[in-house]
C-alpha cells in the first residue's frame, strides 16, 4: 500500500494546531511515526504522541510504546511481537555523530527487552522523510521488504531475496530500484532462520547485532527496510549561533587525545590496551588475556585499509576496508570492531587475526550477532576441553567436529550450523543459557551469560564496577549497554569531585562503584535517546555529565533543557526498561553474576558479598527498593 505522507501530513499538522500549543512541538521536531502492520500490509502515518515528549526519542521513546502496548506473555517471535526502530532527538540533524538508530523488541534470546543500536546512513535517511520511528506489527504472509521514501511507504515482495546474505540482498534491491544511494537494513539466513541472536546489518559494516533484532524481523518475513534519501532537514544549522554549537562539538571531538589514533585505528586499535591492562576475557573467561598479544593487534591491518569511511555527520570516520594476504584475493573485508576481535579471538583462542577477520565477516554476510556466536563456540570448546560434551546430546552432533581452542574451521562450520539448523549448531544457536539446559552435566556451571544475553570481552572478575553494570544491564550481560568508561578513563581528581572517593576509579575496588554505574547508566540511556555515538562522547572526550550534549541541544534547536532534565529522564527511562522485564519475566531475571566469576574462599575482589554490596549501592543511588524494583511511573 503507497500512502501519500505530504498528504496525511498536512491532515497531523492541522490537528495538532487545534489542540494548542504542545511542550516541546512533537510534529516539528520529532517528526512522524510511521506504523506498519504487516498481517494487513497496511502502511499509515501518525503524530508523535505528546505524552512520549518526556522521553525524548530513540531508546526513550521504544521503552514507552513497548511499556503501554505490548502486552505480558507474548511470544517474541509471534505476530504480536513489536518491532520499532526509532531515530534519536537529533539524528539526521546537523549535529556530529548523529546517525544512530535505536530498535527493540522482545527478546527471542533472553525474553526479555531486546536491544540494539546501529549506525551508518540508514536513520538520518529515515529522519529525512520526516520519520522519527518505525513500529512494525504483524506478520506478512510471504517475504516483503518495506520500502520508504519521501512519497510514501509501502511494502514490495522480497521471496526472491529470501536465502540470499545481508551483503547480497542489498546489491539485489539497489540493482532493481537501479539506486546505489539507498540504505537499507536487511538480515541475512541467521534472521530467517530464527537463530536466537539474529542480527540487522546495513552496508557491510554497520550491525544492530545484539539480542536477537534480526530474529524478530524474519519472524514477521521482513527481508529488508530501504530508505530513500528524502528532503526534509531536521534541526538544520543555519543560523551563526547553531553553526556555532556545531563547530564546537566537532571542535571538542578533534581535539580529543585519542582522535588521531581511533581515526586511523578504530575500536580495534585498542585489542592490546584490554589485554596488557589485564581486564580481556579469553578461553570462555577462564583466562585473562593472552601471552601473544601481537598476533591480533589491530594496528598492524594499517598497510591493509585500502577505503576509511564512517556514519554520517561523524568526523573519527573510524569504518576502514581491508584487502587480506592470503584470503580471497579480490574480495574486500571490514575491518572488525574491538568486541569481534576479542570474541572471535581470544575468546575462541583464536590468535590468527586474518582468521578473526574472514570469520567476523561471515557473521555479517549470514547476519547473526558475531559477539553471541562467538560465545557460544567459546562455550562448547570449554565443555568439550572438560570432558562434559557430548552431554546429554547425541554422540553424533560432535564426531566430526574438532572442538580444540582456536580451531578457525570448526568456527567456520558452527557458524554455517547455526543458520542452516543443523548439528551441534542448531542447539548453539539457541544462546549459551538454553543450550547448557539442553546439554546438562553441568554446562551451566560454565555459561557465561546475563539474563540469557552472552557478555561482551571485559572479564568480570578483573574490573568491579564493569562486572556490577553487566549484572544490571537492562538487555543482559553487555558491556555496551552501560559503557561504563569511566572507571578507568576519569581521574582521581574527577572521581573524588563527583563521588566522594579515589577508590572509585579503581577497577579492583568495590567503593562507590554503585553511583558510578548509575551514572553510566543513566548517561549511555541519553546518549542513546538523542541518535549520538558513544565513541565521541564517552571514550574520546570522556565526558559523562552531559554538559557538551546540552549546550548542542539547546544551540542547535530552540529547546531549554538543562542537565538535570537529561538526567531525570535518563533515570524515568532506565525504571521503565526494568519494570518492562519484570512485567515480561519468563525464567531467570535477576542482576546476578554467574557464578564462575564469583570468588570463593576470599575476601577481595568479586566475591559474594562484594557483588551484593555494589549491587545494593546500586539499587540506592537508582531509588529502587532492596529487590531492584523501582517505583510505578506517576
Amino acid at each position: 500500500m503507497n500512502l501519500n505522507l505530504d498528504k496525511r501530513q498536512a491532515i497531523i499538522t492541522c490537528s495538532m494546531e487545534m489542540n494548542g500549543d504542545m511542550k516541546m512541538g512533537s510534529a516539528k521536531r520529532f517528526g512522524q511515526l510511521l506504523n506498519v502492520d504487516l498481517s494487513s500490509s497496511q502502511c499509515y502515518v501518525s503524530a508523535f504522541p505528546e505524552t512520549a515528549l518526556e522521553y525524548i526519542g530513540g531508546r526513550g521513546f521504544n521503552i514507552w510504546y513497548l511499556y503501554h502496548h505490548l502486552a505480558s506473555g507474548t511470544d517474541p517471535l509471534a505476530p504480536e511481537n513489536m518491532l520499532l526502530l526509532s531515530c534519536g532527538l537529533l539524528t539526521g540533524s546537523s549535529a556530529p555523530t548523529s546517525a544512530r538508530l535505536h530498535i527493540n523488541a522482545l527478546s527471542p534470546l533472553t525474553g526479555i527487552l531486546g536491544s540494539s543500536n546501529i549506525g551508518g546512513y540508514a536513520g538520518a535517511w529515515l529522519r529525512s522523510c520526516n520519520i522519527a520511528s518505525i513500529i512494525i506489527t504483524g506478520k506478512s504472509q510471504k517475504p516483503v521488504y518495506l520500502y520508504i521514501d519521501s512519497n510514501g511507504a509501502r511494502l514490495e515482495d522480497a521471496s526472491h531475496l529470501w536465502g540470499h546474505d545481508t551483503f547480497e540482498t542489498q546489491e539485489m534491491i539497489k540493482l532493481s530500484h537501479n539506486d546505489k544511494k539507498l540504505k537499507i537494513l536487511a538480515i541475512g539466513p541467521g534472521g530467517e532462520s530464527k537463530v536466537r541472536f539474529g542480527a540487522i546489518i546495513s552496508e557491510r559494516d554497520h550491525a544492530a547485532g545484539r539480542t536477537g533484532m534480526g530474529s524478530v524481523m524474519g519472524s514477521k518475513n521482513l527481508k529488508a527496510i530501504v530508505i530513500s534519501k528524502g528532503s526534509h532537514k531536521h534541526f538544520h544549522a543555519i543560523t551563526p549561533l547553531q553553526k556555532k554549537a556545531v563547530n564546537s562539538y566537532v571542535s571538542q571531538i578533534k581535539n580529543s587525545t585519542a582522535f588521531d589514533f581511533f581515526s586511523k585505528y578504530g575500536g580495534a586499535g585498542y585489542v592490546k590496551w584490554v589485554n596488557d591492562f589485564g581486564i580481556m576475557g579469553s578461553r570462555n573467561y577462564s583466562k585473562i588475556g593472552i601471552k601473544q598479544i601481537e598476533k591480533i593487534d589491530c594496528r598492524q591491518l594499517e598497510k591493509n585499509i585500502v577505503r576509511s569511511s564512517g556514519c554520517f555527520r561523524c568526523p573519527v570516520q573510524c569504518k576502514a576496508d581491508l584487502k587480506l594476504d592470503g584470503l580471497e584475493k579480490d574480495e574486500l573485508f571490514t575491518r572488525p570492531e574491538f568486541e569481534p576481535v576479542i570474541n572471535l579471538g581470544p575468546k575462541c583462542g583464536l590468535e590468527d587475526l586474518s582468521q578473526i577477520i574472514k570469520l567476523d565477516n561471515l557473521c555479517s554476510r549470514l547476519g547473526v550477532d558475531s559477539t553471541s556466536a562467538a560465545s557460544v563456540i567459546a562455550f562448547a570448546m570449554d565443555l568439550f576441553e572438560k570432558k562434559l560434551l557430548p552431554g546429554d546430546l547425541p554422540d553424533h552432533m560432535i564426531d566430526d567436529l574438532d572442538l580444540s581452542w582456536g580451531n578457525a574451521a570448526t568456527m567456520e562450520k558452527l557458524i554455517y550450523q547455526m543458520v542452516e539448523g543443523k548439528g551441534l549448531g542448531k542447539i548453539l544457536s539457541l544462546g549459551t543459557r538454553k543450550a547448557a539446559e539442553i546439554i546438562g552435566n553441568g554446562a551451566s556451571k560454565h555459561a557465561a551469560h546475563i539474563k540469557g544475553l552472552e557478555l561482551t570481552a571485559y572479564h568480570p572478575a578483573a574490573i568491579m564496577g564493569t562486572a556490577l553494570g553487566y549484572a544490571v544491564s537492562s538487555r543482559g550481560g553487555d558491556y555496551n549497554n552501560v559503557y561504563a568508561s569511566l572507571e578507568y578513563s576519569w581521574t582521581k581528581e574527577e572521581a573524588k569531585k563527583e563521588f566522594g572517593t579515589n577508590e572509585a576509579v579503581n577497577i579492583k575496588s568495590i567503593c562507590a562503584k554503585g553511583p558510578l554505574i548509575k551514572k553510566a547508566v543513566t548517561t549511555n540511556i541519553i546518549i542513546d535517546c538523542l541518535g549520538l555515538c558513544k565513541v565521541p562522547v564517552l571514550s574520546l572526550l570522556r565526558s559523562f555529565n552531559l554538559e557538551n550534549e546540552v549546550r548542542l541541544i539547546n544551540g542547535l534547536t530552540d529547546l531549554s533543557l538543562s542537565k538535570k532534565d537529561l538526567f531525570d529522564a535518563g533515570q524515568k527511562i532506565a525504571n521503565l526498561e526494568k519494570l518492562f522485564n519484570i512485567r515480561h519475566e519468563n525464567g531467570d531475571i535477576e542482576d546476578k553474576l554467574p557464578e564462575m566469576f564469583i570468588k570463593k574462599n576470599h575476601t577481595k575482589g568479586l566475591t559474594l558479598k562484594n557483588f551484593e554490596t555494589m549491587l545494593q549501592e546500586y539499587y540506592t543511588a537508582m531509588g529502587w527498593d532492596e529487590k531492584g524494583i523501582p517505583p510505578e511511573p506517576a
